[in-house]
Order: structure tokens, then C-alpha cells, then sequence
């Protein structure tokens, strides 16, 4: 009947026919066993509380997603959010590395963090401990060099005009390159977490807004 709320079975068979898994290669990815799964999806048994927060951290989806009409044929909201961010109206965020300037804030529950970020940090040392959050990111640079360290991989120098794509939750720091006292980017952070932008205000620590 249309209206009628979907069983848990019935999301994560959505769920596994949307990523192309099968019931063995999503209980390899979620930890829960495959005969559980199968009990699930046939409508059979429920999970826990807890076991519902184990697939949600595993599968990198929103709790609210394992309760929610997940079919693709179903017709899409259109929810018309629109935001202009401008630089006088960010909230801007001061720490000894970077100048953070968050945009478009008025929209609550985004699944994208916009930033303009001003960076000073130029050498490892300077910066300290890389940084690490949920989801993953892009960075454009705006102004100046930066180099980025990461945690797998060797330092790259970005000119102005490129960008890196990374996973948030690698370690990572970016520096303003040699020859340039400072660098500005644009920075877009996104994660099926709903609260990343409260994850990224607790690494700045003891911040001067």
C-alpha cells in the first residue's frame, strides 16, 4: 500500500541492491552475520539498538536512513534549500594554523561543510598533529601553494587552480608551500554523519571566534 512504512528488511535489501553487495560481502563489511542478515531482510528478525549503530558506523550511513523509504522509484523531494554565502557573513572560526570562514550557516543539516580557509602553518612542526573527521573532502586552491601531508601518502605541492580529493578520516594537514607566507582555499567537506560540522569545530580546539 502507498504510504505504508517499509520494513528493516526491506531498506537493506534497497541498501545491498543499490551498492551491488551480496549477503556475504555486506556482512564482511558490517561485521553482523550473514545468517542474521538473511533473517532480517526476510522480515524474520529486528536488530538491536546497538547492532543498528554497528551497521550505520560500518556502511557509513545515517541511522534515519535504516528507517527510512530508500527505493529508487520512489519520487524524489524537492526540498528547494538555497543559500548565497558571502565572506562577511561567514562565521568565521581563528586558530593558530588557519583562518576558517564557514559559509552559508544558516542552513542547518547539510551534507556538505562549505569553508574558505586561509592557511599560515608552513611547516609540519608549526602545524603539530595531523587532523582527522568523518567523511571526505575537497580542496581548491585559491591563492598561493599548499602543501599537503597526508597520512598513507608523500607530500604533494598544489598550485593555484588545483585541488585534492581526499578521505576525511586519514590523517591529514595542509601548509602554505614554500615561498608563499600564506594560502587561501575553498574547502568542501561531506559525510553521511549528521553531525560533521559539530566534528569539525571540536578540532579547532581552543579557537578565537
Amino acid at each position: 500500500m502507498k504510504g505504508q512504512q517499509p520494513t528493516l528488511g526491506a531498506v537493506l535489501r534497497d541498501l545491498r541492491a543499490r551498492f551491488g553487495w551480496t549477503l556475504k560481502e555486506m556482512s564482511a563489511k558490517c561485521g553482523i552475520p550473514v545468517s542474521t542478515l538473511s533473517k532480517v531482510e526476510h522480515d524474520r528478525l529486528t536488530l538491536t539498538y546497538d547492532k543498528l549503530q554497528q551497521l550505520s558506523q560500518r556502511l557509513n550511513i545515517r541511522m534515519s536512513d535504516l528507517f527510512a523509504e530508500t527505493s529508487a522509484s520512489e519520487e524524489p523531494q524537492v526540498t528547494a534549500r538555497r543559500s548565497i554565502g558571502r565572506i562577511e557573513d561567514a562565521f568565521r572560526v581563528n586558530t593558530p594554523n588557519y583562518d576558517y570562514y564557514y559559509l552559508c550557516t544558516e542552513l542547518r543539516r547539510k551534507r556538505m561543510i562549505p569553508i574558505i580557509t586561509r592557511i599560515r602553518a608552513r611547516t609540519p612542526e608549526e602545524f603539530g598533529e595531523l587532523v582527522r573527521h568523518q567523511g571526505e573532502e575537497l580542496i581548491y586552491v585559491l591563492q598561493g601553494r599548499v602543501e599537503v601531508h597526508t597520512e598513507f601518502y608523500d607530500p604533494v605541492v598544489l598550485e593555484e587552480g588545483e585541488s585534492i580529493y581526499i578521505d576525511s578520516t586519514m590523517g591529514h594537514a595542509y601548509l602554505a608551500a614554500e615561498g608563499c607566507d600564506e594560502a587561501v582555499v575553498l574547502g568542501v567537506c561531506s559525510s553521511a554523519d549528521e553531525g560533521l560540522m559539530h566534528s569539525l569545530m571540536n578540532l579547532h580546539g581552543e579557537a578565537v571566534l
